[in-house]
């Protein structure tokens, strides 16, 4: 009996990777921890408030929906995840019913109604926050300057983003970008003393609005000011090969060649003359390009449907930020492209090996 070999038949897969999916999670909450601890900065205590009901309401949803449908899934941190993303996608100043109904909107209708965890057909943080958006665009829209370049009187102001789409309906006649469209917008002490550091040091002027926009001194959602530490985030992710560079690479080299390309039309430069680096740090680029297209559950499995589902968000966050009647397009952008992921894995997919086409066996 010693000598018999024992064969084990088993289903596939036959490779397991040791990370787990919470273990994976937690490495996302990680890397998102510095761009909200700067937010909380920027922002305040409001700021903390909203991350906290947004956690708390996903989790409770989460919590509910495993008691009715009979799982268990807490313990995973998707949920957490979720309502981290929500509020890192709202405006410091909301009124909290919005956050809250996004978390269960997002868990509830978008998460569990197809099945729950890894069936989902799009993004649930995303489609929450497109769901409160257009529901409630006045409050979804009205931003907090932050602490650096926050004036005594005033206590809010528009994102650059829309502050330059406003700003191109009253301007008549050809400017140089969008630098010289906000050329009045608040800078903070910090970008002024960097831009005057640069010039003195290398002989570069660089205009201090870069590096508000890149560092985080702008009004906007609360977690995705800072694109610097949001990249940070992002690198960690990279080095815990939690995410792959196919869908960011493909979403923002896409984004920035269109913006390249085409921007610059609107300001009549012509083309090839588009501020990329403008685009790149405003808005939600860089937390939804990072952390949310690369969604596992909701973005292709291949290398080359990644990097056409990266393409596809790029030229849809460039064709809503500029031609749209919105300053951004990001999460609507990878909305879309969730919706066609399916179809991204069926034309992508490897052959299987051995597998013969109908009509091809002989």
């Amino acid at each position: 009996m010693s000598d018999e070999k024992v064969f084990l038949v088993a289903s596939s897969p036959q490779i397991h990777h040791a990370d787990s999916t919470s273990r994976i999670m937690l490495d996302v909450i990680i890397a998102l921890i510095p761009a909200g601890v700067w937010g909380i900065y920027a922002f305040g205590s409001r700021a903390l408030t909203v991350i906290a009901v947004s956690i708390i309401a996903s989790v409770l949803t989460e919590y509910f929906m495993c008691r009715i449908m009979k799982k268990n899934t807490l313990g995973d941190y998707t949920a957490v995840i979720t309502g981290l993303l929500i509020g890192f996608n709202m405006p410091s100043g909301v009124a909290l019913y919005v956050p809250v109904v996004a978390s269960v909107f997002a868990i509830a209708a978008v998460k569990w109604t197809f099945g729950g965890l890894g069936t989902n057909l799009m993004n649930p943080a995303l489609a929450g926050r497109v769901f409160v958006f257009f529901s409630w665009t006045g409050t979804m829209t009205k931003w907090s300057s932050p602490a650096a370049t926050r004036a005594i009187d005033t206590l809010s102001g528009a994102s650059p983003l829309g502050y330059l789409k406003t700003s191109l309906l009253d301007i008549s006649g050809n400017i140089s970008g969008p630098v010289e469209i906000l050329a009045s917008y608040p800078r903070s002490g910090f970008s002024l003393s960097m831009s005057d550091w640069f010039a003195s040091a290398l002989g570069v002027r660089i205009d201090p609005v870069y590096y508000d926009l890149f560092f985080g001194n702008i009004p906007g959602c609360i977690g995705e000011v800072s694109a610097f530490l949001l990249i940070a985030g992002a690198i960690y992710l990279f080095v815990r090969k939690v995410i792959t560079w196919e869908i960011p690479a493909a979403y923002l080299v896409s984004f920035s060649f269109f913006i390249w390309m085409f921007d610059g039309l609107r300001f009549g430069t012509g083309f090839f003359s588009g501020d990329i680096f403008f685009h790149l740090f405003s808005g939600g680029l860089m937390l939804g390009a990072l952390f949310m297209a690369t969604d596992m559950a909701t973005s292709p499995l291949s290398g080359k449907g990644q990097i056409i589902f990266g393409i596809g968000c790029g030229f849809l966050t460039f064709l809503i930020r500029v031609y749209g009647s919105f300053p951004e397009g990001v999460s609507l952008a990878i909305i879309i492209m969730n919706i066609f992921t399916a179809m991204i894995d069926r034309l992508t997919s490897p052959k299987l090996f051995g597998f013969v086409k109908k009509g091809k066996a002989k």
